[in-house]
C-alpha cells in the first residue's frame, strides 16, 4: 500500500546486531536501493522516522558517509511521544558513475545516546534516460483518476525492451508501450494511472520496470501525487464580527468537489447565522452564502455542516464565529 514515505526498500541493511535498539525500532526501514538510474537526476528518498516510545527523542546529527554525492536531514529534530518525521536522504547522481553505497548516520541524543545507519544505493548510467524523471501527478481530488507519463529511452542498445511493468502499490495503474525505434535508439512510454479510491495524503512510491537487458535488469520511476478530499471548503473559518445587535453581514464560502454534488443538508445554523447554498443541482463547484443576524449582544460560534450526495467523503465542516456588539 501507499504510506507517507517512499514505499518498501528493495535492499536490506547487510550488518545488524542480535537485538535492535529503541532508536532502531523508530525506523520503518534502513535501506533503499534505487537500482539503475539515469545519471543527471537527482535521486530522494524518505526514510519516516515514528517515535513509538514514552519519551521525548531528539535527533542530534545527520551525517552522510559521501558528503559530494549525497546530502541528509531530519524534517524535525524533536519528537513527542506519537509524532513523526522523516529523514530525507538525496543522491547527486552528477557526481558518480555506475555502482554508488552510502552509509547515513542518524544520531540521537535523548532519551539516551544511539546512532542507526541507513544506507542508500544506486546505480548511475549514461546509456538510458527517464524524462520527466518521475511521474508527478500533483496535487488531485479523492475520487479522480489522474495520469501522468514518462519516455524511457535507451541508447547503443537497440535489442533492449520493457519486459514487464510492476507498481509497489496496487492504487497504482500502469502500462507500457513502444514509443520510437531510430537505429540503435529505443523509446517506451510508461503511463501510470490513480485508482478514484487511493485514500487521502501526500504519498510517495516507485514503479519498476524489468528489462530484457542483464546489464540494466530493472529502472526505478518515483511517483509523487497528493490526494486531497473529496470535497474541500474555502474558508474554513468564517469571521463575520463585529457586528451590531439587529445589524446583519455576510460572507461566501466556496464548496469545491472531486465531482458534480448536490448539498442534500446544512446542518449548525439557526436564526442568527443563517447558511444557504447558490443552487439545487449538481455542480463541481458551490457557493454559500453565511449570514448573520443577531438579536442579542455576544460572541457567535458555530460550526456547519454541509452534507452532499457524494458517497464518500460526502461531509465537510467550516466554522462561523462573531462578536456582536449593542
Amino acid at each position: 500500500m501507499l504510506r507517507y514515505s517512499l514505499v518498501l526498500a528493495v535492499g536490506l541493511l547487510a550488518a545488524g546486531t542480535a537485538s535492535a535498539s529503541w532508536a532502531d525500532k523508530l525506523f520503518e526501514e534502513v535501506s533503499k536501493d534505487f537500482g539503475s538510474v539515469p545519471r543527471g537526476p537527482t535521486l530522494k528518498h524518505y526514510f519516516r522516522v515514528v517515535n513509538n516510545t514514552k519519551d521525548v527523542v531528539t535527533i542530534s546529527n545527520v551525517r552522510p558517509s559521501c558528503h559530494v554525492c549525497t546530502s541528509a536531514a531530519a524534517l524535525k529534530m524533536v519528537l513527542k511521544p506519537g509524532e513523526e518525521t522523516s529523514v530525507l536522504v538525496q543522491m547527486d547522481t552528477t557526481k558518480f558513475t555506475g555502482p554508488k553505497s552510502v552509509t547515513v548516520s542518524v544520531q540521537f541524543s535523548s532519551p539516551s545516546y544511539e546512532e542507526v545507519r541507513l544506507w542508500v544505493q544506486a546505480n548511475a548510467r549514461n546509456d538510458f534516460t527517464v524524462g520527466p524523471d518521475t511521474l508527478t501527478m500533483g496535487q488531485v481530488k479523492r475520487g479522480s483518476s489522474p495520469s501522468a507519463a514518462v519516455t524511457v529511452t535507451f541508447y547503443g542498445m537497440p535489442e533492449t525492451k520493457i519486459t514487464e511493468v510492476k507498481a509497489e502499490s496496487n492504487y497504482i495503474q500502469t502500462e507500457v508501450k513502444a514509443a520510437k525505434v531510430q537505429g540503435t535508439e529505443v523509446a517506451f512510454e510508461l503511463k501510470a494511472s490513480l485508482r478514484p479510491d487511493t485514500p487521502v495524503g501526500k504519498w510517495y512510491s516507485d514503479v519498476w520496470l524489468k528489462t530484457n537487458n542483464p546489464s540494466i535488469p530493472q529502472i526505478r520511476v518515483p511517483l509523487t501525487v497528493e490526494v486531497e478530499s473529496a470535497l474541500s471548503v474555502s474558508p474554513d473559518l468564517v469571521a463575520l464580527g463585529p457586528v451590531k445587535v439587529n445589524g446583519e453581514n455576510e460572507r461566501r464560502v466556496v464548496i469545491r468537489g472531486a465531482q458534480p454534488f448536490k448539498v442534500t443538508a446544512i446542518e449548525g445554523g439557526d436564526e442568527e447565522v443563517i447558511v444557504k447554498d447558490s443552487t439545487d443541482d449538481a455542480k463541481q463547484v458551490h457557493v454559500l452564502t453565511v449570514k448573520i443576524k443577531p438579536t442579542k449582544a455576544g460572541d457567535v460560534k458555530r460550526k456547519i455542516k454541509v452534507k452532499t450526495d457524494l458517497k464518500e467523503e460526502g461531509e465537510v465542516d467550516f466554522n462561523v464565529t462573531a462578536t456582536i456588539t449593542p
